[in-house]
Protein backbone atom coordinates (compact mmCIF):
# COMPACT_ATOMS: atom_id res chain seq x y z
CA UNK A 1 0.00 0.00 0.00
CA UNK A 2 2.82 2.43 0.81
CA UNK A 3 4.30 1.76 -2.58
CA UNK A 4 0.92 2.57 -4.21
CA UNK A 5 0.12 5.73 -2.22
CA UNK A 6 3.56 7.36 -2.48
CA UNK A 7 3.67 7.64 -6.29
CA UNK A 8 0.11 9.00 -6.36
CA UNK A 9 0.90 11.51 -3.63
CA UNK A 10 4.11 12.52 -5.38
CA UNK A 11 2.28 13.05 -8.68
CA UNK A 12 -0.30 15.17 -6.85
CA UNK A 13 2.44 17.30 -5.27
CA UNK A 14 4.19 17.75 -8.63
CA UNK A 15 0.90 18.72 -10.26
CA UNK A 16 0.30 21.36 -7.61
CA UNK A 17 3.85 22.68 -8.02
CA UNK A 18 3.42 22.89 -11.80
CA UNK A 19 0.07 24.60 -11.32
CA UNK A 20 1.66 27.09 -8.91
CA UNK A 21 4.58 27.75 -11.26
CA UNK A 22 2.21 28.32 -14.15
CA UNK A 23 0.12 30.76 -12.14
CA UNK A 24 3.27 32.55 -11.02
CA UNK A 25 4.53 32.79 -14.59
CA UNK A 26 1.19 34.20 -15.62
CA UNK A 27 1.37 36.62 -12.74
CA UNK A 28 4.66 37.88 -14.22
CA UNK A 29 4.07 37.41 -17.94
CA UNK A 30 0.63 38.97 -18.18
CA UNK A 31 1.62 42.27 -16.52
CA UNK A 32 4.93 42.22 -18.45
CA UNK A 33 3.09 41.76 -21.73
CA UNK A 34 0.66 44.51 -20.78
CA UNK A 35 3.53 46.80 -19.89
CA UNK A 36 5.28 45.95 -23.15
CA UNK A 37 2.19 46.66 -25.21
CA UNK A 38 1.52 49.76 -23.18
CA UNK A 39 5.08 50.94 -23.76
CA UNK A 40 4.72 50.38 -27.49
CA UNK A 41 1.46 52.33 -27.46
CA UNK A 42 3.08 55.21 -25.56
CA UNK A 43 6.01 55.25 -28.00
CA UNK A 44 3.62 55.27 -30.94
CA UNK A 45 1.52 58.06 -29.43
CA UNK A 46 4.68 60.05 -28.65
CA UNK A 47 5.88 59.64 -32.21
CA UNK A 48 2.48 60.87 -33.47
CA UNK A 49 2.30 63.90 -31.21
CA UNK A 50 3.07 66.92 -33.35
CA UNK A 51 5.19 69.89 -32.29
CA UNK A 52 4.96 73.21 -34.12
CA UNK A 53 8.66 74.13 -34.04
CA UNK A 54 11.90 72.82 -32.59
CA UNK A 55 13.00 74.62 -29.46
CA UNK A 56 16.01 76.84 -30.08
CA UNK A 57 17.56 76.34 -26.64
CA UNK A 58 21.24 77.02 -26.00
CA UNK A 59 24.42 75.06 -25.59
CA UNK A 60 28.03 75.02 -24.43
CA UNK A 61 30.57 72.85 -26.24
CA UNK A 62 33.79 74.35 -24.97
CA UNK A 63 36.17 72.72 -22.53
CA UNK A 64 35.10 72.69 -18.86
CA UNK A 65 32.22 74.63 -17.37
CA UNK A 66 30.61 77.52 -19.21
CA UNK A 67 31.89 80.85 -17.86
CA UNK A 68 29.09 82.54 -15.94
CA UNK A 69 29.94 86.19 -16.61
CA UNK A 70 32.38 86.21 -19.51
CA UNK A 71 30.75 87.39 -22.76
CA UNK A 72 31.50 85.31 -25.84
CA UNK A 73 33.87 86.82 -28.39
CA UNK A 74 31.59 87.45 -31.37
CA UNK A 75 34.25 88.80 -33.71
CA UNK A 76 34.54 87.38 -37.22
CA UNK A 77 38.24 86.57 -37.61
CA UNK A 78 40.00 86.06 -40.96
CA UNK A 79 41.51 82.60 -41.25
CA UNK A 80 43.98 80.95 -43.60
CA UNK A 81 44.88 77.32 -44.10
CA UNK A 82 48.61 76.77 -43.63
CA UNK A 83 51.05 73.91 -43.95
CA UNK A 84 54.70 73.24 -43.17
CA UNK A 85 57.64 71.08 -44.20
CA UNK A 86 57.23 69.10 -40.97
CA UNK A 87 53.58 68.32 -41.74
CA UNK A 88 54.37 67.06 -45.24
CA UNK A 89 57.43 65.09 -44.10
CA UNK A 90 55.40 63.35 -41.39
CA UNK A 91 52.77 62.42 -43.97
CA UNK A 92 55.40 60.97 -46.32
CA UNK A 93 57.08 59.07 -43.50
CA UNK A 94 53.78 57.41 -42.53
CA UNK A 95 52.89 56.64 -46.16
CA UNK A 96 56.27 54.97 -46.68
CA UNK A 97 55.62 52.58 -43.79
CA UNK A 98 52.22 51.39 -45.06
CA UNK A 99 51.51 47.65 -45.36
CA UNK A 100 49.07 46.20 -47.88
CA UNK A 101 47.09 42.98 -48.07
CA UNK A 102 46.67 41.64 -51.63
CA UNK A 103 43.04 41.65 -52.78
CA UNK A 104 41.17 38.49 -53.70
CA UNK A 105 41.14 37.71 -57.40
CA UNK A 106 38.23 39.42 -59.13
CA UNK A 107 37.14 41.17 -55.92
CA UNK A 108 37.01 44.69 -57.46
CA UNK A 109 35.43 46.88 -54.72
CA UNK A 110 33.12 44.17 -53.33
CA UNK A 111 35.31 43.71 -50.24
CA UNK A 112 36.02 47.41 -49.83
CA UNK A 113 38.80 49.49 -51.33
CA UNK A 114 40.86 47.34 -53.71
CA UNK A 115 44.43 47.41 -52.34
CA UNK A 116 46.05 47.13 -55.77
CA UNK A 117 44.39 50.37 -56.82
CA UNK A 118 45.02 51.84 -53.37
CA UNK A 119 48.77 51.46 -53.94
CA UNK A 120 48.43 53.46 -57.16
CA UNK A 121 46.53 56.20 -55.35
CA UNK A 122 49.08 56.28 -52.54
CA UNK A 123 51.99 56.39 -55.01
CA UNK A 124 50.39 59.46 -56.61
CA UNK A 125 49.81 60.96 -53.17
CA UNK A 126 53.43 60.40 -52.16
CA UNK A 127 55.17 61.46 -55.37
CA UNK A 128 52.92 63.79 -57.36
CA UNK A 129 50.24 65.32 -55.14
CA UNK A 130 51.24 68.87 -54.20
CA UNK A 131 49.63 69.79 -50.89
CA UNK A 132 51.10 73.31 -50.94
CA UNK A 133 49.43 73.96 -54.28
CA UNK A 134 46.13 72.60 -52.96
CA UNK A 135 46.40 74.86 -49.90
CA UNK A 136 46.64 77.81 -52.29
CA UNK A 137 43.51 76.58 -54.07
CA UNK A 138 41.70 76.18 -50.75
CA UNK A 139 42.68 79.73 -49.78
CA UNK A 140 41.35 81.26 -53.00
CA UNK A 141 38.05 81.86 -51.19
CA UNK A 142 37.90 83.99 -48.01
CA UNK A 143 38.04 81.87 -44.84
CA UNK A 144 36.90 82.96 -41.39
CA UNK A 145 36.45 81.70 -37.85
CA UNK A 146 34.17 82.85 -35.07
CA UNK A 147 33.44 81.50 -31.60
CA UNK A 148 29.92 80.19 -30.99
CA UNK A 149 28.81 78.28 -27.87
CA UNK A 150 32.42 77.89 -26.73
CA UNK A 151 34.02 76.47 -29.91
CA UNK A 152 35.61 78.00 -33.02
CA UNK A 153 33.46 77.70 -36.13
CA UNK A 154 35.18 77.76 -39.53
CA UNK A 155 33.44 78.92 -42.70
CA UNK A 156 34.07 80.38 -46.13
CA UNK A 157 32.05 83.37 -47.30
CA UNK A 158 32.07 84.12 -51.02
CA UNK A 159 30.40 87.22 -52.48
CA UNK A 160 29.88 88.08 -56.16
CA UNK A 161 32.73 90.16 -57.58
CA UNK A 162 30.26 92.25 -59.60
CA UNK A 163 26.61 93.02 -58.89
CA UNK A 164 24.59 94.58 -61.73
CA UNK A 165 22.40 97.53 -60.81
CA UNK A 166 19.12 96.35 -59.36
CA UNK A 167 20.34 92.76 -58.96
CA UNK A 168 19.25 91.08 -55.73
CA UNK A 169 21.87 88.90 -54.07
CA UNK A 170 20.48 86.07 -51.94
CA UNK A 171 22.45 84.67 -48.99
CA UNK A 172 22.78 80.89 -49.25
CA UNK A 173 24.14 78.63 -46.50
CA UNK A 174 25.42 75.29 -47.85
CA UNK A 175 26.21 72.49 -45.40
CA UNK A 176 28.29 69.39 -46.19
CA UNK A 177 28.12 65.89 -44.68
CA UNK A 178 30.38 62.91 -43.95
CA UNK A 179 32.95 62.06 -45.30
CA UNK A 180 32.91 65.36 -47.14
CA UNK A 181 33.91 68.89 -46.22
CA UNK A 182 33.41 72.53 -47.20
CA UNK A 183 35.67 71.72 -50.18
CA UNK A 184 32.78 69.82 -51.81
CA UNK A 185 31.31 73.20 -52.80
CA UNK A 186 34.36 74.69 -54.54
CA UNK A 187 33.11 73.82 -58.03
CA UNK A 188 29.53 75.00 -57.46
CA UNK A 189 30.36 78.31 -55.75
CA UNK A 190 31.33 80.22 -58.94
CA UNK A 191 28.19 78.92 -60.68
CA UNK A 192 26.09 80.48 -57.91
CA UNK A 193 28.02 83.70 -57.31
CA UNK A 194 29.05 84.53 -60.90
CA UNK A 195 26.39 83.00 -63.21
CA UNK A 196 27.10 85.36 -66.12
CA UNK A 197 30.74 84.20 -66.27
CA UNK A 198 29.66 80.60 -66.72
CA UNK A 199 27.28 80.88 -69.68
CA UNK A 200 24.28 81.18 -67.43
CA UNK A 201 21.47 83.70 -67.74
CA UNK A 202 22.67 87.29 -67.25
CA UNK A 203 19.63 88.19 -65.18
CA UNK A 204 19.58 84.95 -63.23
CA UNK A 205 19.49 84.79 -59.45
CA UNK A 206 22.82 85.49 -57.78
CA UNK A 207 23.98 84.29 -54.37
CA UNK A 208 26.58 85.04 -51.78
CA UNK A 209 27.54 81.63 -50.41
CA UNK A 210 28.45 80.68 -46.86
CA UNK A 211 29.91 77.19 -46.36
CA UNK A 212 30.68 76.29 -42.73
CA UNK A 213 32.52 73.24 -41.47
CA UNK A 214 30.33 71.20 -39.12
CA UNK A 215 31.90 71.32 -35.62
CA UNK A 216 34.31 68.40 -35.36
CA UNK A 217 34.95 68.44 -39.12
CA UNK A 218 37.96 70.05 -40.77
CA UNK A 219 38.84 73.46 -39.38
CA UNK A 220 35.83 73.82 -37.05
CA UNK A 221 36.74 72.95 -33.47
CA UNK A 222 35.39 69.66 -32.16
CA UNK A 223 32.83 69.79 -29.31
CA UNK A 224 34.38 68.99 -25.92
CA UNK A 225 31.08 67.88 -24.39
CA UNK A 226 28.79 64.95 -25.17
CA UNK A 227 25.49 65.40 -27.00
CA UNK A 228 26.38 67.55 -30.02
CA UNK A 229 23.78 66.59 -32.63
CA UNK A 230 22.20 68.06 -35.76
CA UNK A 231 19.89 70.28 -33.68
CA UNK A 232 22.90 71.79 -31.90
CA UNK A 233 24.62 72.31 -35.27
CA UNK A 234 21.45 73.94 -36.66
CA UNK A 235 21.33 76.38 -33.74
CA UNK A 236 25.02 77.27 -34.18
CA UNK A 237 24.58 77.92 -37.91
CA UNK A 238 21.55 80.13 -37.22
CA UNK A 239 23.73 82.11 -34.82
CA UNK A 240 26.45 82.28 -37.47
CA UNK A 241 24.07 83.72 -40.08
CA UNK A 242 22.69 86.19 -37.55
CA UNK A 243 26.24 87.24 -36.67
CA UNK A 244 26.93 87.84 -40.35
CA UNK A 245 23.94 90.19 -40.43
CA UNK A 246 21.42 88.02 -42.30
CA UNK A 247 17.83 88.00 -41.07
CA UNK A 248 16.52 85.87 -43.94
CA UNK A 249 18.44 83.33 -46.01
CA UNK A 250 18.26 80.17 -48.05
CA UNK A 251 19.78 76.91 -46.83
CA UNK A 252 20.95 73.85 -48.78
CA UNK A 253 22.32 70.48 -47.81
CA UNK A 254 22.87 66.80 -48.49
CA UNK A 255 23.88 63.97 -46.14
CA UNK A 256 24.21 65.44 -42.59
CA UNK A 257 23.82 68.87 -44.17
CA UNK A 258 20.30 67.85 -45.17
CA UNK A 259 19.31 67.06 -41.60
CA UNK A 260 21.02 70.15 -40.19
CA UNK A 261 19.36 72.53 -42.65
CA UNK A 262 16.01 70.79 -42.15
CA UNK A 263 16.39 71.35 -38.41
CA UNK A 264 17.17 75.02 -39.13
CA UNK A 265 13.87 75.30 -41.02
CA UNK A 266 12.04 73.59 -38.14
CA UNK A 267 13.72 75.73 -35.51
CA UNK A 268 13.45 79.30 -36.83
CA UNK A 269 11.24 79.15 -39.94
CA UNK A 270 10.85 82.92 -40.00
CA UNK A 271 14.52 83.24 -40.94
CA UNK A 272 14.67 80.48 -43.58
CA UNK A 273 13.29 81.75 -46.90
CA UNK A 274 13.71 78.37 -48.50
CA UNK A 275 15.18 74.92 -47.93
CA UNK A 276 16.84 72.99 -50.78
CA UNK A 277 17.88 69.36 -50.29
CA UNK A 278 19.61 66.73 -52.41
CA UNK A 279 18.89 64.02 -49.83
CA UNK A 280 15.66 63.70 -47.85
CA UNK A 281 15.46 62.05 -44.45
CA UNK A 282 12.05 60.60 -43.58
CA UNK A 283 10.74 58.31 -40.86
CA UNK A 284 10.75 54.89 -42.55
CA UNK A 285 9.42 53.01 -39.52
CA UNK A 286 5.78 54.07 -39.79
CA UNK A 287 3.10 51.50 -40.58
CA UNK A 288 1.79 53.70 -43.36
CA UNK A 289 5.21 53.76 -45.03
CA UNK A 290 5.47 49.95 -44.97
CA UNK A 291 2.00 49.60 -46.48
CA UNK A 292 2.92 52.19 -49.09
CA UNK A 293 6.01 50.19 -50.08
CA UNK A 294 3.96 47.02 -50.53
CA UNK A 295 1.15 48.68 -52.48
CA UNK A 296 3.60 50.60 -54.64
CA UNK A 297 4.68 47.45 -56.48
CA UNK A 298 1.11 46.78 -57.67
CA UNK A 299 -0.97 49.98 -57.60
CA UNK A 300 1.57 52.83 -57.44
CA UNK A 301 -1.00 55.40 -58.61
CA UNK A 302 -3.09 54.64 -55.53
CA UNK A 303 -0.37 55.93 -53.18
CA UNK A 304 0.85 58.78 -55.36
CA UNK A 305 3.97 57.24 -56.88
CA UNK A 306 4.95 58.43 -60.35
CA UNK A 307 6.31 56.26 -63.17
CA UNK A 308 9.80 57.56 -62.40
CA UNK A 309 9.40 56.65 -58.71
CA UNK A 310 8.42 53.13 -59.74
CA UNK A 311 11.35 52.90 -62.16
CA UNK A 312 13.80 53.89 -59.41
CA UNK A 313 12.27 51.70 -56.70
CA UNK A 314 10.88 48.58 -58.40
CA UNK A 315 11.34 45.75 -59.21
CA UNK A 316 14.70 46.09 -57.47
CA UNK A 317 13.42 47.19 -54.08
CA UNK A 318 14.68 44.02 -52.38
CA UNK A 319 18.08 44.55 -53.98
CA UNK A 320 18.00 48.21 -52.90
CA UNK A 321 17.43 47.16 -49.29
CA UNK A 322 20.42 44.81 -49.57
CA UNK A 323 22.51 47.59 -51.15
CA UNK A 324 21.60 49.92 -48.30
CA UNK A 325 22.56 47.31 -45.70
CA UNK A 326 25.84 46.62 -47.46
CA UNK A 327 26.71 50.32 -47.59
CA UNK A 328 25.70 51.15 -44.01
CA UNK A 329 28.18 49.04 -42.02
CA UNK A 330 30.26 52.15 -41.31
CA UNK A 331 27.18 53.77 -39.76
CA UNK A 332 26.74 51.02 -37.15
CA UNK A 333 30.40 51.33 -36.13
CA UNK A 334 30.38 55.11 -35.96
CA UNK A 335 27.06 55.22 -34.14
CA UNK A 336 28.37 52.95 -31.38
CA UNK A 337 32.18 52.99 -30.93
CA UNK A 338 33.60 55.82 -33.05
CA UNK A 339 36.68 56.38 -30.88
CA UNK A 340 37.79 52.76 -31.19
CA UNK A 341 37.34 52.62 -34.96
CA UNK A 342 38.90 56.03 -35.41
CA UNK A 343 42.20 55.28 -33.67
CA UNK A 344 43.79 53.55 -36.65
CA UNK A 345 42.35 56.01 -39.17
CA UNK A 346 43.77 58.98 -37.28
CA UNK A 347 47.19 57.30 -37.16
CA UNK A 348 47.45 55.96 -40.72
CA UNK A 349 46.96 58.25 -43.73
CA UNK A 350 46.68 55.22 -46.02
CA UNK A 351 43.94 53.70 -43.86
CA UNK A 352 42.15 57.06 -43.73
CA UNK A 353 42.28 57.42 -47.52
CA UNK A 354 40.90 53.91 -48.08
CA UNK A 355 38.09 54.46 -45.57
CA UNK A 356 37.01 57.81 -47.01
CA UNK A 357 37.58 57.25 -50.72
CA UNK A 358 35.63 53.99 -50.77
CA UNK A 359 32.51 56.10 -50.10
CA UNK A 360 33.28 58.34 -53.08
CA UNK A 361 33.19 55.20 -55.22
CA UNK A 362 30.02 53.30 -54.31
CA UNK A 363 28.04 56.36 -53.18
CA UNK A 364 28.67 58.08 -56.50
CA UNK A 365 27.51 55.14 -58.62
CA UNK A 366 26.44 51.73 -57.36
CA UNK A 367 27.90 50.03 -60.44
CA UNK A 368 31.41 51.23 -59.50
CA UNK A 369 31.44 48.34 -57.04
CA UNK A 370 32.36 46.08 -59.97
CA UNK A 371 35.37 48.13 -61.11
CA UNK A 372 38.92 47.42 -59.97
CA UNK A 373 39.54 51.16 -59.53
CA UNK A 374 36.11 51.83 -58.02
CA UNK A 375 35.36 54.23 -60.90
CA UNK A 376 36.84 57.02 -58.80
CA UNK A 377 38.68 58.85 -61.57
CA UNK A 378 35.70 58.77 -63.92
CA UNK A 379 34.01 61.46 -61.84
CA UNK A 380 36.77 63.10 -59.80
CA UNK A 381 40.47 63.84 -60.08
CA UNK A 382 42.91 62.35 -57.59
CA UNK A 383 43.87 65.89 -56.56
CA UNK A 384 40.24 66.62 -55.63
CA UNK A 385 39.80 63.37 -53.74
CA UNK A 386 43.08 63.62 -51.85
CA UNK A 387 42.49 67.27 -50.95
CA UNK A 388 39.32 66.23 -49.13
CA UNK A 389 41.25 63.43 -47.37
CA UNK A 390 43.98 65.91 -46.40
CA UNK A 391 41.44 68.19 -44.72
CA UNK A 392 40.63 65.31 -42.37
CA UNK A 393 44.29 64.34 -41.98
CA UNK A 394 45.89 67.70 -41.14
CA UNK A 395 43.11 68.57 -38.68
CA UNK A 396 43.00 65.11 -37.02
CA UNK A 397 39.22 65.35 -37.32
CA UNK A 398 38.23 61.86 -38.43
CA UNK A 399 37.33 60.69 -34.89
CA UNK A 400 35.34 63.80 -33.99
CA UNK A 401 33.52 63.63 -37.34
CA UNK A 402 32.59 59.99 -36.66
CA UNK A 403 31.30 60.91 -33.18
CA UNK A 404 28.54 62.92 -34.88
CA UNK A 405 26.87 59.58 -35.67
CA UNK A 406 27.05 58.49 -32.04
CA UNK A 407 25.45 61.72 -30.85
CA UNK A 408 22.64 61.56 -33.40
CA UNK A 409 21.83 57.88 -32.84
CA UNK A 410 22.13 57.84 -29.05
CA UNK A 411 18.32 57.98 -28.80
CA UNK A 412 15.61 56.23 -30.79
CA UNK A 413 15.40 58.37 -33.94
CA UNK A 414 11.68 57.57 -34.33
CA UNK A 415 10.97 59.37 -31.03
CA UNK A 416 13.17 62.38 -31.80
CA UNK A 417 11.44 65.75 -31.85
CA UNK A 418 12.62 66.38 -35.40
CA UNK A 419 10.18 63.74 -36.75
CA UNK A 420 7.26 65.41 -35.00
CA UNK A 421 7.83 68.86 -36.47
CA UNK A 422 6.56 69.55 -39.95
CA UNK A 423 8.66 71.64 -42.33
CA UNK A 424 6.50 74.52 -43.54
CA UNK A 425 9.06 76.70 -45.30
CA UNK A 426 9.24 76.48 -49.12
CA UNK A 427 11.22 73.35 -49.99
CA UNK A 428 13.04 72.19 -53.09
CA UNK A 429 14.17 68.59 -53.56
CA UNK A 430 16.70 67.36 -56.13
CA UNK A 431 16.42 63.56 -56.39
CA UNK A 432 19.63 62.17 -57.89
CA UNK A 433 19.27 58.66 -59.38
CA UNK A 434 22.37 57.17 -57.76
CA UNK A 435 21.54 58.41 -54.25
CA UNK A 436 21.65 55.70 -51.57
CA UNK A 437 17.85 55.71 -51.27
CA UNK A 438 15.08 57.30 -53.33
CA UNK A 439 12.40 59.34 -51.57
CA UNK A 440 9.27 59.93 -53.70
CA UNK A 441 7.54 63.28 -53.44
CA UNK A 442 4.45 61.46 -52.10
CA UNK A 443 6.50 60.35 -49.09
CA UNK A 444 8.43 63.58 -48.63
CA UNK A 445 5.30 65.72 -48.44
CA UNK A 446 4.28 64.00 -45.19
CA UNK A 447 7.06 65.97 -43.48
CA UNK A 448 7.70 68.78 -45.96
CA UNK A 449 4.38 70.59 -46.25
CA UNK A 450 5.36 73.17 -48.86
CA UNK A 451 7.31 71.44 -51.64
CA UNK A 452 7.77 74.08 -54.35
CA UNK A 453 10.03 72.06 -56.67
CA UNK A 454 10.79 68.36 -56.92
CA UNK A 455 13.29 67.42 -59.63
CA UNK A 456 14.24 63.99 -60.94
CA UNK A 457 17.87 64.67 -61.73
CA UNK A 458 19.16 62.94 -64.89
CA UNK A 459 22.42 61.67 -63.37
CA UNK A 460 24.53 61.87 -60.24
CA UNK A 461 24.77 60.38 -56.79
CA UNK A 462 25.36 61.23 -53.15
CA UNK A 463 28.02 63.96 -53.51
CA UNK A 464 25.91 66.17 -55.76
CA UNK A 465 27.80 69.48 -55.47
CA UNK A 466 31.15 67.73 -55.90
CA UNK A 467 30.09 65.46 -58.75
CA UNK A 468 27.43 67.40 -60.68
CA UNK A 469 27.86 71.05 -59.66
CA UNK A 470 26.20 72.47 -62.76
CA UNK A 471 23.07 70.33 -62.41
CA UNK A 472 22.72 71.17 -58.73
CA UNK A 473 23.32 74.89 -59.30
CA UNK A 474 20.62 74.97 -61.97
CA UNK A 475 18.14 73.28 -59.65
CA UNK A 476 18.93 75.64 -56.75
CA UNK A 477 18.41 78.68 -58.99
CA UNK A 478 15.18 77.20 -60.39
CA UNK A 479 13.92 76.66 -56.84
CA UNK A 480 14.77 80.17 -55.65
CA UNK A 481 13.12 81.76 -58.70
CA UNK A 482 9.93 79.87 -57.84
CA UNK A 483 10.07 80.92 -54.19
CA UNK A 484 10.64 84.57 -55.07
CA UNK A 485 7.60 84.48 -57.34
CA UNK A 486 5.30 83.24 -54.58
Amino acid sequence: MWQEVLPNAWESILARIRSFEYSQKNAVLVPAAALGLGGMLVCWLMSRRKIKILEVGDGWWGSGEKPLKEKEDERIRPFQIETSDEEIQDLHHRIDRARYTPPLEGAAFHYGFNSNYLQKVVAYWRNQFDWRKQVEILNKYPHFQTTIEGINIHFIHVKPSYIPHGQTVYPLLMVHGWPGSFYEFYKIIPLLTEPAKHSLSEGDVVFEVICPSIPGYGFSEAPHQKGFDTIAAARIFHKLMNRLGFKEYYVQGGDWGSQITTNMAQMLPQHVKGLHLNLVFINTRSLGRMISVMLGAYVPWLIGLTKEDVRRMYPYLQKSVYDLLRESGYLHIQATKPDTAGCGLNDSPVGLAAYILEKFSTWTDKSFLHKDDGGLESKYSLDELLTNVMIYWVTSSIVSSMRFYKENFSKDPALAATWRVGVNVPTGIAAFPQELAHTPRAWAKKNFKNIVTYSYMPRGGHFAAFEEPRLLAQDIRHFVRKVEQL
